[in-house]
């Protein structure tokens, strides 16, 4: 039974993927990450040796912190972590408990170098529609949420890329990009191991409105229309990538809670 100083892997399950998610700490020693070298979604590795020393950055912000079974390295890291303020919080039955009830984890080795500050970078195509906000979306909600986006002119996307160390997407000729049938954001959740019915609805509306094929989802147009109306809102394209992180929460939120809800106005009352 959670106490006020841990988390169930079921309601960590559904905080990760919104905008209120917990900052995750994977503290595992490095044989029980060898072992299985995969981290929840979100979640970045620390030493649990050095909590004194990261500490002071989760200032302010919740925290889970995440070791093999949910012991003595978790509950010692969070202890600290609190002594400083630090709302943080243990996962029951640790990184072990998540994958035994079979929730996604990301592969470690398919997130790309951080930078020193310890942010992915990530770089594609200036004006971005659905795609190249979909999957930024993706990888700030599941795999880094401190990911950082350059939007460059279309013929500049791998210079820039070699020459400032970010990670090129839906451009081609690079690992992170359409595959026959599937867009971009298909292939990040397949490679991120992110495969859940609700993500796996949503990347059938995102490939359906970004490569025209309306009739795969019921719900594409309305995304295609979204997607277009805030390309004409907008000339900053982080501005419209900050405005589409509230729209895809809305669909995501749709596709995980809310599929079979419908709206009942007007009512069907009867003619007295």
């Amino acid at each position: 039974m959670s106490s006020y100083t841990s988390i169930s892997s079921d309601k960590l399950f559904r905080l990760i993927g919104t905008a209120n998610a917990p900052v995750l700490v994977d503290v595992r020693i490095d044989d029980d990450f060898a072992a299985d070298p995969r981290v929840i979604p979100g979640a970045q590795r620390r030493s649990y040796t050095d909590v004194t020393d990261w500490a002071p950055q989760l200032t302010g912000r919740s925290v889970v912190v995440v070791c093999q079974k949910g012991q003595k390295l978790s509950e010692g890291a969070a202890a600290w972590l609190r002594c400083s303020n630090i709302n943080a919080e243990v996962l029951e039955g640790g990184h072990l408990g998540w994958t035994e009830a079979k929730l996604p984890a990301v592969p470690v080795g398919r997130i790309p170098k951080r930078d020193g500050r310890g942010r992915t970078v990530w770089v594609t195509r200036s004006r971005p529609k659905i795609d190249r906000i979909a999957c930024p979306w993706l990888i700030r909600r599941f795999v880094d949420p401190s990911a950082q986006f350059l939007f460059v002119t279309s013929s500049e996307v791998e210079a820039v890329a070699d020459r400032f160390q970010a990670t090129p997407f839906d451009i081609e000729n690079v690992f992170w990009r359409h595959r026959g049938e599937l867009c971009t954001f298909d292939v990040m959740v397949e490679e991120f191991g992110l495969s859940t019915p609700a993500l796996d609805r949503l990347a059938t509306m995102v490939r359906a409105a970004d490569t025209d094929r309306l009739d795969l989802s019921p719900e594409a147009p309305g995304l295609l229309a979204a997607s277009l109306g805030l390309s004409r809102m907008f000339d900053d394209d982080l501005e419209q990538l900050n405005a589409g992180m509230l729209v895809y929460d809305a669909f995501y939120r749709w596709c995980r809670d809310a599929t079979k809800e419908s709206h009942n106005w007007p009512t069907n009352k009867g003619k007295v």
